[in-house]
């Protein structure tokens, strides 16, 4: 039994503990809270400094200044003499004197000419723009350090717009061996706010901070890795003594900005689990065993029985399910969300399918109401060409529960649109759908439905850690048995007529064939054909009545388009000439041939998503990529890329590499991966490492309640309380 003296003792440890955190985050406060003073007050810079800034780098606060870091550095330990500069292009530095500043007139304008010395030899300095000022700044017969790039002519050199410094404000101010390169743009140097502006504006910030930036990560994390401190790195990322302690810099900064936007996305999803409770399907009943046993086209793959067991495990606890489904073209996601829609009517609930486009929803519809014959499941289909009454009746369907399914576009969020009980919703091809539009479909109940999101476009592991980091993720990455593989072909447009000779071959055995073209009309800009152009060679090649040719646009009417595609899935026409409005949703498993025109013009997602029209029955498949000789190396990647592999996470990589993650996941999502420093493709061990960190972390402390967690809950409330700060975190 302890002792008073023990209790007291205890008492007033924890008294002291208390006090000690008390003080700790009234200081970390201090710090950040100065930091988002506005840009305006730092010394130097001035209300219509802070404008220009402010429009053209969104820089508002110190904070925002201090999180502008470089893209580059150049090397300013060397020094050349004039006679020994290298006969390139290349940026150089240089000590002298100008002895000499005149206005030279030309045909257009005029430009400034200053005459520069090293001692020994000369060589000019040239100015297009800023003249008057630069005139005056300039002194004769002064020291100074010139920094630029070389031009030469007449074997002459000359260095235009060089940066320049007195050697003694060079050697006193915080110019480094290694000098940080930041962006900037054509506006900003034309009122004067150069890169050496910009870094004296750094060096002001440095020096007007009494105190050091705040440490954000806890004192383990930062042994583990031997990371250098937050002030270090902070100082050093703008101003690095050597080549060493920028590498340090960098590498204590995107950890950091890597493992808060894990941290956040985790704890986003641990909170999600913690707080939205689910509906709980706690029987698997007679109509997913009905189908199971006498509907169910083909055997499971191993994947998609993995995947339905995660699934389930989901929905059979009182937790909402929040999972993305990837699966590549083929692999049969469309099936596993019809099992668990059969699981949800077993428990009395209703199910939506949400899809993007209607042609994609049509499929759907078609698809399921064949897979479901003969059991007694009710699917409607709901988009914005759904006629009034079909409306109505859905609408008295679905709110007396007797619709278990509802497959739609956008238009099965709409408020008129309710249900009785919807207890589980799919959103095909996510990322075509805003945040706001998604949440409308959740909202449908007072608790949210369970939610599957699907997507065809495999996504890199990396980059759905980053995105997706939130979701629960399942992958089905294999194909079901029998399917073969297509086989990809690239053809130069001087191989069409044999092309062409193939297709015949291949309706002559009864198959179909897609011709896909980028554009509807010719551009005047690009030299690609066209569709129009394009079906007008094709009627020529393949003439009626012996060849029935259909054609699809996007800019079509949608009955136009029905029967334009219900024509070539009754096998009335034999070729199909569109755009890219067939890049999903599109079955049609006697079609064998894909002919993609101008391939290079597409990217990698759209080929691979292109390439899954076929490749659906029991033939063999072709996809024939057909361009012009002339090819960029990222086009050539691209095409290479397509004959090597189907694989459609080895080519999310690739498109990874080439695009970066911005463009990769699209509009929709192009905010969430605007990093500061660390790159997801270069860092992506950085990723992992980061990712396991987080998750190790939040299982020992999920509420960051421990003290050595301090730092990283103060940060985390600051982001919340300041929405710009660290505004590179998702």
């Amino acid at each position: 039994m302890l002792s008073l003296k023990s209790i007291l003792s205890q008492i007033k440890r924890s008294f002291k503990q208390y006090k000690l955190n008390h003080l700790e985050n009234n200081y970390f406060s201090k710090l950040m809270d100065a930091l988002q003073t506005p840009i305006e007050y730092l010394k130097g810079i001035g209300p219509s400094r802070a404008n220009l800034l402010k429009q053209e780098l969104n820089l508002f606060t110190f904070q925002d200044l201090l999180y502008f870091f470089p893209y580059r550095y150049i090397d300013r330990s060397t020094f050349y003499k004039i006679n020994d500069l290298p006969k390139n292009s290349s940026e150089v530095q240089i000590k002298g004197e100008i002895v000499n500043v005149e206005m030279i007139r030309q045909k257009r304008g005029k430009r400034l000419v200053a005459t520069f010395t090293d001692g020994q030899n000369k060589m000019e300095l040239i100015w297009f723009r800023g003249h008057q000022w630069i005139k005056e700044s300039l002194k004769l017969n002064t020291a100074y350090v010139i920094f630029g790039r070389l031009n030469w002519y007449d074997n002459r050199p000359h260095m235009p717009h060089p940066e320049m410094d007195t050697l003694e404000n060079f050697e006193k101010g915080f110019s480094t061996a290694l000098q940080a390169v930041y962006r900037s743009t054509e506006k900003l140097l034309s009122k004067g706010i150069s890169q050496r502006v910009i870094i004296k504006m750094m060096g002001e910030l440095m020096r007007s901070s009494e105190n050091p930036f705040a440490e954000t990560l806890p004192g383990d994390l930062i042994t583990k890795y031997r990371l250098i401190d937050k002030n270090t790195a902070l100082k050093n990322i703008h101003f690095p003594k050597n080549q060493d302690t920028l590498t340090a810099a960098q590498n204590r900064l995107k950890y950091e900005e890597l493992f808060f936007i894990q941290l956040q996305l985790l704890m986003k999803n641990l909170q999600r689990k913690q707080k939205i409770k689910g509906f709980v399907f706690s029987k698997v009943g007679d109509y997913f065993n009905t189908f199971f046993n006498n509907n169910l086209p083909f055997e499971l793959t191993k994947a998609q029985k993995r995947v339905i067991r995660e699934i389930r495990k989901d929905i059979g606890t009182a937790q909402q399910m929040n999972r993305l489904l990837q699966g590549d073209v083929g692999s049969g996601k469309t099936i596993v969300a019809l099992m668990v829609m059969l699981i949800a009517a077993d428990n009395g609930f209703q199910s939506c399918l949400m899809a993007p486009t209607e042609i994609l929803a049509k499929q759907h519809y078609q698809s399921l109401k064949s897979m479901v014959g003969g059991l007694d499941i009710s699917i409607g289909l709901l988009t914005g060409s759904s006629k009034k009454a079909e409306r109505t009746q859905l609408a008295e369907l679905l709110e007396s529960g007797e619709l278990n399914i509802l497959i739609g576009t956008h238009a099965v969020i709409e408020d008129k649109v309710k249900f009785k009980n919807l207890g589980f919703a799919v959103v095909d091809e996510q990322h075509r759908f805003g945040v706001a539009q998604r949440a409308k479909l959740w909202r449908k109940n007072s608790i949210p439905p369970h939610v599957l999101v699907m997507t065809a476009t495999p996504i890199p592991r990396t980059l759905a850690m980053s995105v997706y980091g939130d979701l629960d993720i399942s992958v089905i990455d294999e194909l079901p048995p029998g399917r073969k593989k297509v086989k990809t072909i690239h053809r130069y447009d001087s191989n069409r007529l044999k092309v062409f000779k193939f297709i015949a071959d291949e309706i002559q055995k009864g198959r179909q064939i897609y011709m896909v073209y980028p554009l509807i009309k010719e551009s005047e800009k690009m030299d690609y054909k066209d569709l129009m152009d394009g079906y007008e060679s094709i009627s020529r090649a393949f003439p009626p009545p012996k060849y029935q040719i259909s054609i699809v646009h996007g800019q079509m009417p949608a009955k136009d388009k029905d029967y334009e595609m219900d024509r070539f899935i009754k096998k009335q026409t034999q070729i199909m000439v569109a755009t890219t409005v067939i890049e999903v949703g599109v079955n049609v498993p006697n079609a064998s041939v894909m002919v993609i025109e101008s391939a290079e013009r597409f990217g990698l997602s759209q080929l691979h998503q292109l390439r899954g029209r076929v490749g659906r029955g029991n033939d063999q498949s072709y996809c024939i990529l057909m361009s012009s000789h002339k090819l960029t190396n990222e086009a050539k990647t691209r095409l290479e890329t397509m004959t090597a592999t189907t694989d459609g996470f080895q080519i999310a990589e690739v498109d990874l590499k080439l695009r970066g993650p911005g463009d990769l996941m699209g509009t929709q999502q192009s905010g969430v991966l605007q990093l500061k420093i660390a790159d997801i493709i270069k860092d992506n061990q950085w990723l992992k490492t980061a990712r396991s960190d987080a998750q190790e972390l939040l299982r020992e402390d999920p509420r960051l309640e421990a003290i050595k967690n301090t730092s990283l809950r103060q940060t985390l409330a600051k982001m919340k309380a300041y929405q710009n700060i660290w505004n590179y975190i998702s």
